[in-house]
């Protein structure tokens, strides 16, 4: 049974989809107004890991997660930027979804975008009116807080105290200062779309009851996105959906935790945050998302350059022992094994209590150890070949987890000779010069010249190079 930690109760709850084996998930996606940074990398790494264990355990799972590709920051880009509102947003779609490519989140089932949606916006915001939870003024629609008795169910927050350090901006009609935008009258310059209040633009909140209604209905499985959408974002969704239709908008609310840096949580405001370009510049991609599976998805996660090389390490490591493992057990089909099989079942357990997937990722370490044993000694006649099923059916299972949380599921040579290269470049070493040294080097010990192979061997050190001599020959990497 699946348990998932349920922001509504406050508790974890078991699973229970509302027609099983069918899920349907709705992620909050990014406003697409700048390049993608290390809290967006946390969110779809997190909720990525979700869709690919439901649908593991055989649940079919429709997955949306949208663009908001019209708001307020993006029509303050464009006018920085002297470009239409649209270009700038397809311009920063285009730049997500490469970066989300890079790390391994699969593409969601439905993407919608907000411009593609007023119609089912608008026809939302009608039924809110018609129902006295919304008010037209002054060519804007304000959502009615106080009409809705459930407000604030989600956050925990007390309405009374909410007011108190509510206001009503120059310009605004509302009637209650806690009151919310759902639309919003054209302004010279900007977006603008008919409704029978006038002509503008949806608010934030109501696009994403609109369209996971459209794609999942009123009522849904999971709700999900970081946890600076708590309030009052969800809060206002929850106001809106159950408003309309008096039915409850999601079962579950998940939430992630934010990304801190020396504890102090990372935001742009405060000019502390990284894109995920300049991180992934320094660090390998999958490592990033190593190091963010490191930390339950609901703790803040502390960024630092350490953690990352630690997590690139670690990475590397387990690459090295598939490249052995798969040199081992060429030609050999894996075949039913007892740990192959306990690997399997304790990954799954971890990830069926809340996700956890640093205790998924703690389960894996045995299982490579003991393949890294296998490979190394394997060894010899009916011996290597009982060493070498049994290493092929202890790689299948740990590709068969690390296809759950997204990591390794390159081929080994390749992440390895793209990790060397990379890290050739990082200090400077000539790949060429060091397979010229290495070829001396084995010439060397062929001729029985063992003085002038360890001083190549101490050459190559000496340029952080690191060389391993083994049944298929001599290999390198870049330490340190």
């Amino acid at each position: 049974m699946i348990r998932i930690f349920n922001t509504l109760t406050g508790q974890k709850e078991d699973f229970s989809p509302l027609a099983p084996p069918s899920v349907g998930i709705y992620v909050c996606g990014p406003t697409v107004y700048d390049m993608s940074h290390i809290g967006h990398a946390r969110a779809y790494v997190a909720f990525d890991v979700v869709v690919r264990h439901l649908r593991h355990r055989g649940f079919r799972v429709r997955y949306v997660r949208n663009y908001t590709d019209l708001d307020d920051k993006i029509i303050q880009r464009a006018a920085e930027l002297g470009r239409p509102p649209a270009e700038v947003s397809e311009r920063f779609i285009r730049e997500y979804q490469i970066d989300m490519a890079t790390l391994g989140v699969a593409r969601a089932d439905v993407e919608p975008k907000v411009t593609g949606h007023v119609p089912e916006i608008v026809a939302l915001i009608g039924e809110l009116v018609a129902n006295g939870h919304a008010y037209a003024a002054a060519g804007d629609v304000y959502y009615s807080v106080r009409s809705f008795p459930g407000y604030g169910k989600l956050s925990g927050r007390r309405l009374a105290d909410m007011k108190a350090g509510a206001r009503v901006e120059p310009g605004e009609q509302k009637r209650d200062p806690m009151d919310f935008a759902l639309w919003k009258g054209a302004k010279p310059g900007e977006p603008a779309w008919p409704s029978p209040w006038g002509p503008g633009r949806p608010g934030w909140h109501i696009e994403c009851s609109a369209m996971s209604a459209k794609y999942l209905g009123t009522t849904f499985d999971i709700h999900a996105g970081g946890k600076d959408l708590v309030f009052p974002h969800h809060e206002n969704e929850i106001a809106q959906s159950e408003g309309a239709t008096g039915q409850p908008l999601a079962k579950v609310w998940m939430h992630n935790g934010f990304v801190t840096l020396d504890s102090e949580k990372m935001s742009k405001s405060l000019g502390n945050f990284f894109t995920i370009r300049e991180i992934t510049a320094k660090f390998s991609p999958e490592a990033l998302r190593l190091f963010l599976l490191g930390t339950h998805y609901r703790s803040p996660i502390n960024f630092s350059d350490q953690g990352l090389a630690e997590a690139e390490k670690r990475l590397d490591y387990f690459y090295e022992t598939l490249a052995k493992a798969d040199a081992l057990a060429a030609g050999t089909a894996p075949v039913a094994s007892p740990e192959a099989a306990a690997l399997l079942s304790a990954v799954g357990a971890a990830l069926d209590d809340d996700f956890n997937t640093p205790e998924a990722l703690a389960a894996l370490a045995g299982p490579f150890a003991r393949l890294n044993e296998l490979s190394e000694k394997p060894g010899k006649g009916p011996t290597r070949a009982a060493s070498a099923a049994a290493a092929a059916a202890l790689a299948a299972a740990l590709r068969e987890a690390g296809a759950v949380l997204g990591i390794v599921q390159r081929p080994p040579v390749d992440y390895l000779a793209q990790r060397r290269a990379h890290l050739a470049a990082r200090r400077g070493v000539d790949p060429a010069k060091v397979d010229a040294l290495v070829g001396a080097r084995t010439e060397a010990r062929k001729g029985k010249d063992f003085a002038r192979a360890d001083a190549i061997r101490d050459e190559l050190l000496a340029l952080g190079v690191e060389i391993m001599d083994g049944p298929r020959g001599t290999t390198w990497k870049i330490v340190g």
